[in-house]
């Protein structure tokens, strides 16, 4: 199969119409397109989906604490990696609101995510100039699987910020590439500047940072060396600077602790990796399973996807090649060089949680580190879809791209009204949990101690007003991801114990309740146990 990046104008913007020019009916599809795939998301939200946890909890308190101006975390508190610039984003929020909420946390992921979409379109269109194959590629990602929504929407750290910071990257380095004019010192110092950032909010992008890097290394090594490439060094270093900041003041180096977050430490069979990393991990991580597992048919895709990455890495090459007596910076060899740069960086982000040992012992959760392979999409269903429109050529190829493209849409799709019909109970959990918050303030409990999924999450849905030292499912104590919770219940008189029903640690409580008869009071509520300790 022979496919070729189509040739745009020099300087021409395809993502833009010209004036005079009516949208179209594929302008309307696209801009429905996208409104939809936002929508869903605020529907979701509506619906307090996908459920939050204490990560997210963790997360929302940083952000509440930044608003009150009590403290300005680098850190994902309890760690020394992962940057809280989702905190910063929803502390504003908060401060509007007069207080916290999930639906205040979640506002600035939401936009990241619309951000993401639009930045996918014109990136799309800056490579191929092909309006309806924009259109595919938006409608793709306006889908969203259980798992796809969740590195989206929910606030833990990192996932909302990479997809649109590694688009934006990729656009921004295709124009400073084909020598777009126009605010160029600009975009470099955006291009330095982002990079940085995500090396502080999370590296799991740093392969789209050093593949779009390399692309402007390639085709701009000379502006580079001028006022260009000092002003994106300046930019970089002021995008990173929290990390810097505060390694140099530590003598601390986040690497150490990044790499034991993915596995680094653990131990896991090869067998298993293998079987988490390609055959679990791309379908589960790109939107093509349902919530928690994936069915036999579902991970066609696994097995799809090092089909199109070989075929996307060879039509790219092809495409450089043909483009070679081209200028230099000419757009059809910038694209040819981008397209290849997304596909190396989608290998490279594969293979790396392959070989992690979070892909073998958690592939199912861990998946979650395959999120960046949402921003290779353009570049892996470039070929097929080239060769679904094409006409003559070998018989069987043009049958084979069409069933690709409607297997993708129809897997993704069905993936999607699973992740929509779990929403009604997500909220029903969600005004259980609000319940117990309220339950807690009549009876005039201030502090507890519960499990760790328990705790952080109660604290921010109290705004503190409940405060919550984590135990474990023997009643000692567990992880405190900020400390200062821990040291203001153990000052407390009588501090109150919550745990799920017919969780391990309500097992563990009401064993405690028949030893010592009268020690503790049973409160109980839907889905929750409340013990009360008397005197």
């Amino acid at each position: 199969m022979t496919v070729g990046v189509r040739q745009q104008p020099r300087g021409a913007d395809p993502s833009r119409p010209r004036p005079g020019v009516r949208l179209g009916l594929v302008g309307w599809l696209t801009v429905l397109a996208l409104l939809a795939g936002v929508g869903y998301r605020l529907w979701l939200l509506g619906h307090a989906a996908p459920p939050t946890n204490s990560d997210e909890a963790t997360m929302g308190l940083a952000a509440l604490h930044i608003a009150r101006g009590e403290g300005f975390p680098v850190w994902f508190y309890g760690q020394q990696y992962m940057g809280t610039l989702e905190a910063y984003l929803a502390a504003p929020v908060f401060a509007l609101a007069g207080g916290p909420s999930l639906v205040g946390l979640r506002l600035p992921t939401l936009a990241l995510y619309a951000l993401f979409l639009l930045l996918a379109w014109r990136l799309t269109l800056r490579l191929t100039g092909d309006r309806w194959f924009g259109l595919l590629v938006v409608a793709l990602l306006a889908l969203g699987s259980d798992r796809v929504v969740k590195n989206q929407l929910i606030a833990g750290g990192g996932y909302p910020e990479m997809n649109a910071a590694g688009v934006a990257l990729a656009l921004l380095a295709v124009d400073l590439a084909a020598g777009r004019p126009g605010r160029r010192l600009v975009r470099w110092a955006a291009w330095g500047f982002l990079a940085g950032l995500m090396l502080w909010v999370d590296p799991l992008v740093l392969p789209y940072v050093l593949a779009s890097g390399v692309v402007l290394v390639a085709f701009r090594r000379r502006e580079l060396r001028g006022v260009a490439g000092a002003l994106l060094g300046v930019a970089a270093v002021l995008g990173a600077a929290p990390l810097l900041a505060h390694s140099l003041l530590t003598g601390r180096s986040p690497l150490h602790a990044v790499l034991a977050a993915s596995g680094a430490d653990a131990t896991a069979g090869w067998a298993d990796r293998l079987h988490g990393g390609l055959l679990l991990g791309p379908a589960l991580g790109m939107g093509f399973c349902a919530p928690g597992r994936c069915a036999t048919w579902e991970l066609w895709w696994a097995l799809a996807l090092p089909v199109l990455l070989v075929v996307a890495a060879v039509t790219a090459w092809r495409a450089a090649r043909r483009a070679s007596t081209a200028p230099a910076d000419s757009s059809p060899r910038v694209a040819a060089a981008m397209h290849l740069a997304l596909v190396l960086a989608a290998v490279a982000t594969l293979a790396a949680y392959t070989v992690s040992s979070a892909a073998g012992l958690t592939p199912v959760e861990s998946s979650r580190y395959l999120s960046c392979l949402l921003i290779s999409l353009p570049a892996l269903l470039w070929p097929v879809w080239t060769a679904a429109r094409r006409r003559g050529g070998r018989a069987f190829v043009r049958p084979v791209a069409v069933v690709v493209l409607v297997a993708t849409l129809g897997t993704a799709a069905h993936a999607t009204g699973r992740a929509g019909h779990a929403a009604p109970a997500t909220r029903a959990a969600e005004a259980r949990h609000a319940e117990l918050v309220t339950t807690l303030r009549q009876l005039g409990v201030r502090h507890v101690r519960a499990g760790y999924w328990t705790c952080n999450r109660l604290t921010f849905a109290s705004a503190e007003d409940v405060v919550c030292a984590v135990v474990d499912d023997t009643l000692r104590p567990g992880f405190d991801r900020y400390p200062a919770y821990r040291r203001e219940v153990e000052r407390a008189a009588a501090p109150a114990w919550v745990a799920p029903t017919g969780s391990p640690l309500a097992a563990r409580l009401d064993e405690l309740l028949r030893a010592t008869p009268g020690s503790l009071d049973l409160v109980t509520i839907d889905g929750w146990r409340i013990y009360l300790p008397r005197g």
